[in-house]
């Protein structure tokens, strides 16, 4: 019997799947704060945190650098390990069902300026320029990733504490 999975959508649709249709997916994310702020990745409606898929040629600092990069603008340089986790995920728009395991980290940031100049093909579709949210206002908007409005603002709000 082949084991059977549930993945979310961005919406928070479910979806049962075949376990075997699975992708492994690294995805890395990095957490920038400055002045009581936090730098987000604006998508669709909502904020994530910047970051995503490693390649398969990457390490996880190579990752966050880049990917920090394409939807900021920012050079960073990956400070603490704040949160690991998984996410059982399915991409409207890539058609995949993705096993990603999740790595957020503390950022400092080295250089650049705030630019979408770097999106990829699919952030061209749906993200925007990243935004610096007060770190008050964190619970009233619309997070899109896994840990939701109330893990994402815990989570900022131990990083600003370590």
């Amino acid at each position: 019997m082949t084991k059977k999975v549930i993945c979310h959508d961005i919406n928070g649709k479910l979806y049962k799947v075949n376990a075997k249709k699975l992708a492994f997916r690294p995805s890395i994310y990095g957490i920038l704060i400055e002045k009581n702020k936090v730098l987000l990745s604006k998508q669709w409606d909502g904020y994530d945190f910047p970051g995503g898929g490693a390649k398969l040629c990457e390490t996880i600092d190579d990752t966050l650098i880049r990917e920090f990069w394409e939807e900021t603008g920012f050079k960073v340089k990956p400070g603490k390990i704040i949160y690991v986790g998984t996410s059982l995920f399915y991409s409207i728009m890539r058609k995949r069902y993705w096993n990603c395991q999740l790595f957020y980290f503390l950022v400092k940031k080295t250089g650049g300026k705030l630019s979408k100049a770097n999106f990829d093909e699919y952030e061209q579709k749906y993200a925007d320029m990243a935004e610096w949210i007060d770190i008050k206002k964190l619970g009233h908007i619309k997070f899109y990733n896994v840990l939701g409005n109330r893990g994402s603002v815990k989570l900022i709000k131990e990083a600003i504490k370590k």
